[in-house]
């Protein structure tokens, strides 16, 4: 890939505030299970909060390729500083913004892109996970318009929230999607998930119980918020193969570094040819992993443009995401598990940062689709293929 200076700055920008704000704070932020509340405002000062909204609303109107490469950057420092980023500027912003009314766009739109408000995504319930189809969270008419009744599990950002967008079954319409304030009554932030990586991301369950809201709460057009819902899940999973690129980079520059200065037998373990052997590996994973993002990157943008591309197919932008997740996601995961081969005992302690990154890398094989879940996205596109042949 070729970048732009203007890209490369972004980059560099995003790259040191990691360094700076979010890695050495990230051991930290794990063992306690959240984020410094400070950093949110640091992000809304770089612009990092509005990176797909339009200036007119008061962002930074970023390509998709740039935003990836921030998104890179901040899982490289931290991990759930990443997710939550790409939470609220994905399929929250990206949403809003498509399907959005005129008067939805300009109530929460200039607010999400300075961060005055976080955004959350409330699709997965305790029975219906990879399977987004068979949510049973009920949204009822009313006399104000609609009554919400459900739960929601593993919403990201939840206890921070100032903005959830809702998928609740609207009888024989379908699934739709609805715009939320937390501070509505019959919202409830339940229990933090207690997750083994991304622990500071305030991932929580949520209930909805008689929950009142105004016709103009609906997002979009009545029973399409399972497309809507789709749509987003293919920019999502483009956002956690350009964060599990950062998560495995930051495993291979910390075992690059260990293998330099740890001297096993008289000589350090950067001599020996399986040390070798395993960085090239991890380098070799993690820049092809980065290439797909990127790829799947422009066939969204294309899509978004309204040039033709296909959204199906093995070339269409569904499995062009679903292949990104699943490479990228496989090559953090094996690049940290070998960090902490690399790494030896001290890998195996807690307070030394490969074993965090494992458990972090091992997320991003799970959320937004399993990767056994892209697997079958991908050969559903192979089949489609050939029976169109």
């Amino acid at each position: 890939m070729t970048w732009t200076q203007e890209q490369l700055e972004i980059q560099a920008l995003a790259h040191e505030f990691a360094e700076g704000e979010l890695r050495g704070e990230s051991g930290a932020w794990d063992s306690a299970r959240d984020l410094q509340e400070g950093v949110f405002g640091k992000l809304a000062e770089l612009g990092f909060l509005g990176m797909l909204i339009p200036e007119e609303f008061g962002g930074l109107d970023f390509d998709l390729g740039t935003y990836l490469l921030v998104l890179e950057e901040l899982a490289w420092g931290d991990a759930s500083v990443a997710l939550s980023v790409a939470i609220h500027n994905g399929p929250v912003s990206s949403l809003l913004l498509r399907y959005g009314s005129d008067e939805q766009k300009q109530r929460w739109l200039p607010q999400l892109a300075v961060g005055a408000l976080m955004g959350a995504f409330a699709l997965s319930e305790p029975e219906a996970g990879s399977d987004a189809g068979s949510i049973s969270t009920k949204a009822e008419r009313s006399d104000s318009g609609w009554s919400l009744n459900g739960e929601k599990r593993w919403v990201t950002n939840g206890r921070r929230a100032g903005l959830v967008i809702v998928f609740a079954r609207t009888g024989e319409d379908g699934i739709s999607a609805f715009l939320v304030s937390p501070d509505t009554d019959g919202y409830a932030v339940g229990a933090r998930e207690s997750t083994m990586g991304f622990r500071a991301s305030q991932t929580v369950s949520v209930k909805l119980d008689g929950m009142q809201l105004g016709a103009e709460a609906l997002l979009g057009d009545l029973g399409r918020g399972l497309p809507y819902a789709l749509e987003a899940l293919d920019l999502g999973r483009v956002g956690i193969a350009a964060q599990a690129v950062g998560i495995g980079r930051s495993a291979l520059e910390h075992s690059a570094k260990y293998a330099l200065e740890r001297e096993q037998f008289g000589r350090p373990l950067a001599d020996f040819g399986a040390t070798q052997a395993k960085l090239a590996e991890m380098a070799r994973k993690l820049s092809g992993a980065r290439l797909l993002a990127h790829h799947a990157g422009a066939s969204l943008e294309a899509v978004a443009s309204g040039s033709g591309h296909a959204r199906t197919g093995l070339d269409g932008v569904t499995s062009r995401a679903a292949i990104a997740k699943l490479a990228a996601s496989e090559a953090a995961t094996w690049s940290a598990d070998e960090a902490i081969q690399i790494f030896g005992g001290y890998g195996y302690m807690r307070h030394y940062p490969v074993e965090q990154l494992l458990r972090d890398a091992k997320g991003t094989e799970i959320y937004e689709g399993t990767n056994e879940i892209m697997k079958m996205v991908i050969a559903r596109e192979v089949l489609r293929d050939a029976a169109n042949d």
